[in-house]
């Protein structure tokens, strides 16, 4: 059992991924989270008013499974498999968190200065967040894992530039914007 809630090296997890993705294409299948609300939006009939979500929604129900097991398995890792000690970050990381008013996460998987008795100025930020990755996610037609793992897998070119866009914008986020969000 401890060897299920330790952090495993980066090749056991890549083989494991490769493996599940190589299934995929055997299967004909391609993975994306995304794509499930999409399926969940057709499911209510919405696509008789809208023609993005009149499409075939049962051919896609496999995806709406391994969505439901991404919830399970992540209730199960987080309950039963979580070990507080393996949550290392950089010391030069938190130094720079403390200098915009954030705590060390300390074992946690999120700071408390982001969810516990947040203002109303950090619910619009999580609100306009949260809006931001759904339409970047829509216009870039997936979103990171299955650009980064299923597109880049099947080499296909826009999810390449769709990678490459993502990381960029992760690093304007980090260096640029999250300073001056949390600085306001």
């Amino acid at each position: 059992m401890e060897f299920l809630s330790q952090t495993w090296h980066w090749s056991i997890s890549g083989f494991l991924i490769g493996v599940v993705m190589l299934l995929l294409i055997y299967f004909g299948k391609t993975f994306g989270m995304s794509s499930n609300l999409r399926s969940l939006c057709s499911m209510t009939g919405v696509g008789k008013r809208v023609a993005f979500f009149d499409w075939d929604w049962k051919a896609q129900r496999w995806n709406l499974v391994v969505a439901f097991g991404a919830f399970i398995g992540g209730f199960i890792a987080v309950t039963y498999l979580h070990d507080n000690s393996n949550v290392s970050i950089n010391p030069k990381t938190i130094q720079q968190m403390e200098a915009m008013g954030i705590d060390a996460p300390n074992g946690k998987l999120l700071p408390d200065a982001l969810f516990q008795d947040p203002s109303p100025y950090m619910i619009f930020i999580l609100i306009l967040g949260g809006i931001l990755i759904g339409f970047g996610s829509r216009y870039a037609g997936g979103c990171t894992s299955g650009h980064a793992i299923s597109g880049l897998s099947n080499l296909q070119m826009p999810s390449l530039k769709a990678v490459m866009g993502f990381f960029i914008g992760g690093l304007v986020m980090a260096h640029f914007l999250l300073p001056l969000i949390f600085t306001a």
